[in-house]
Order: structure tokens, then C-alpha cells, then sequence
């Protein structure tokens, strides 16, 4: 039995002899199905190819890739806290030397994600570590390709998770689209980990927001105000976006807000 990650999105199908006949995160508007057609990757067979990429990006947070790329090739963000340490999205493997990095921290005491996009391997790394629960907001359910009684739903617009760490539900790119807010990130000025629902541009100092990032769908100016105003009620001064350029070092609070005017003056 062979666990089966989609080449293109990196999400990981529940084992099985034979690869899915589909991908339902790629046929999704929001993802795409390449011009070869729908195409696997057998777990077991990348993980002599690939290995996880550890960054320290900050006291307390890590970044963690695979290399070589696999899929849109994201990074998932380690925050490590007093209380324990939580998994901010996910990559489609986790290696050995990773696991026992981790291990060696203190393991994790949760996994939470900002959209199914990043939802790739979450069910094996809960695994590695003891059935964690993976916290994912209960609006994008239909969108987990690989189900396990380790998936703990959440409903609302805001989770606590530890002291100091709490998920903060935006919509937009998808209905649960989700931001962390890590207290002690940025020196205690505040860090927002957003995966893409807040897209870090290249252009210093903005961010955008869409509802299909490959195939060029907006989001309306109502949902993008609703997404600036409950930014605006959080505290932080950086972001960390989904892949390992997409930062905001400084006042990134304010960022958000002229990008958001500057995205529903574009609209009208």
C-alpha cells in the first residue's frame, strides 16, 4: 500500500495500491490540473530523493521545506513557545533527522493550518508525533484528501491553541482561510504567520490577496475589507508568508491596510 502525493498541489491521498484517479484540491478553481494530466508521487520513493530543509528564522520560529521542491514547493513555520510547540502548515514529507530535530525540542503539542493548499502531509506528521491534533477550520472539510480521526474541526473566527498562540479565521483565498498570531514573534512586538490567504508580494512592504493565485481570480472588495478589518483587531508588527522569501520584517500591520485600500480602489 503506497500513500500517493499529488505532483502538483503535494497532497497526500490515504494508502492504496493504485493512484487515485483524482485530485479534488487540484480540481478545484482554485488549484489547476497540468496540460500532462493528473500525476502521483509515491511517498516512499521521494523520500530517498528529498529531505526536509530546517531554517532558523527567528529565536523560537523555524522554517521547514523540502528539497528539492516538491509541488508549490511551501514551507512550513515551527513556533516554539514556553507551553509547547505548534506546526504552522505543512510540507508533503517529514524526514528522520527532522522528526528527531523536533523530538529534541519537545515534539509538538499541535498542528494548525491556514488553508487546504498546505494541508499536504499534516496527517503523517501528526503521526510522527503521537497523534497531535490537526486543527483545521471546519468550513474547508470537503477539501481533506487524506481523513484521520486526528482532524479536529473548528468552527468561529478565532482558536487559542497555547498561550501566546491563537488562529485567527480571514476567509478570502478559501472560507476558512486562516492567519497564527504568535505574540512573541518579532522581538514581542508580534509576528502573523498567513501561509498565502495574505500573499506577501515581491514589491517591499505589500501583500495582496486572491481567490486562485495560479489561475488569476480576485476577491471581492467586500471580503477584502472583511479580511483588513479583523487584521487591523490582531497585534504584530512582522508576517511570514508561505514560502521562505515572502516576509515583511517591520510595521507589517500597516502594510496590509494601504495594500487592501489599494486593492479595493483597483476594483472600483
Amino acid at each position: 500500500m503506497t500513500i500517493w502525493i499529488c505532483k502538483t498541489c503535494g497532497a497526500q491521498h490515504p494508502p492504496s495500491q493504485t493512484p487515485p484517479d483524482h485530485c479534488r484540491i487540484c480540481e478545484d478553481e482554485r488549484q489547476y490540473v497540468s496540460a500532462q494530466g493528473q500525476q502521483w508521487l509515491d511517498r516512499d520513493m521521494i523520500g530517498a530523493g528529498h529531505a526536509n530543509d530546517w531554517r532558523e528564522i527567528e529565536a523560537g520560529l523555524s522554517s521547514i521545506g523540502v528539497a528539492p521542491t516538491i509541488a508549490i514547493g511551501q514551507r512550513a513555520l515551527l513556533v516554539q513557545t514556553e507551553a509547547g510547540n505548534v506546526l504552522w502548515d505543512c510540507v508533503p514529507m517529514l524526514d528522520e533527522a527532522t522528526a528527531n530535530r523536533i523530538a529534541a525540542l519537545g515534539g509538538l503539542k499541535a498542528i494548525c493550518l491556514s488553508h487546504p493548499h498546505f494541508y499536504t502531509g499534516m496527517v503523517e506528521w501528526s503521526e510522527a508525533f503521537g497523534g497531535v491534533p490537526i486543527h483545521l477550520a471546519e468550513a474547508d472539510l470537503a477539501h481533506v484528501t487524506r481523513p484521520s480521526p486526528l482532524i479536529k474541526p473548528w468552527s468561529g473566527d478565532r482558536l487559542d491553541v497555547l498561550p501566546g498562540v491563537s488562529v485567527h479565521r480571514l476567509g478570502g483565498h478559501f472560507t476558512g482561510s486562516s492567519v497564527l498570531e504568535w505574540s512573541a514573534g518579532a522581538d514581542g512586538k508580534g509576528a502573523l504567520l498567513v501561509g498565502d490567504t495574505i500573499h506577501v508580494t515581491p514589491a517591499a512592504g505589500w501583500v495582496s490577496f486572491m481567490r486562485s493565485y495560479p489561475n488569476l481570480i480576485p476577491l471581492p472588495a467586500r471580503t477584502i475589507r472583511t479580511i483588513a478589518d479583523r487584521v487591523a483587531a490582531l497585534r504584530f508588527d512582522r508576517i511570514y508568508g508561505g514560502w521562505p522569501d515572502k516576509v515583511i520584517t517591520s510595521d507589517a500591520q500597516a502594510a496590509i491596510a494601504r495594500s487592501a485600500e489599494r486593492y479595493i480602489a483597483a476594483l472600483a
